[in-house]
């Protein structure tokens, strides 16, 4: 557990007027009672973290499908619908980005729920 993790939990134990061992304790029972939602939820941000990590992966390769429509443009070659490719592969990053910072917002509660 981080300084974070732990900061949230000691206030989240107090809120709830509990110690926090009692507070420990009483979440874990609650999580092991509910064993599919607390799976579910444990691999849905391990999924969508997985998932993140793959999109940097396909930018990767993204970029070195356009240095090689850089080098048909500078051959001659016609390129119709390159601009709107160009735009889907610049707003790429951008959505991967957000989506990461969003991950890490609600990970760290920021956002609410």
């Amino acid at each position: 557990m981080n300084d974070a993790e732990y900061e949230r939990f000691t206030e989240a134990a107090a809120h709830c007027e509990m110690s926090n061992a009692a507070f420990l304790a009483y979440s874990v029972d609650k999580a092991a009672r509910d064993l599919t939602r607390t799976a579910a939820e444990i691999a849905t941000e391990r999924e969508v973290i997985e998932e993140l990590f793959a999109a940097r992966r396909h930018l990767g390769r993204i970029h070195g499908l356009f240095n090689q429509v850089a080098k048909a443009i500078n051959s001659g070659a016609d390129t119709p619908q390159l601009d709107a490719a160009a735009r889907a592969v610049r707003s790429a990053p951008r959505r991967t980005e957000d989506a990461a910072d969003a991950l890490l917002a609600y990970r760290n509660g920021d956002v609410a729920t």
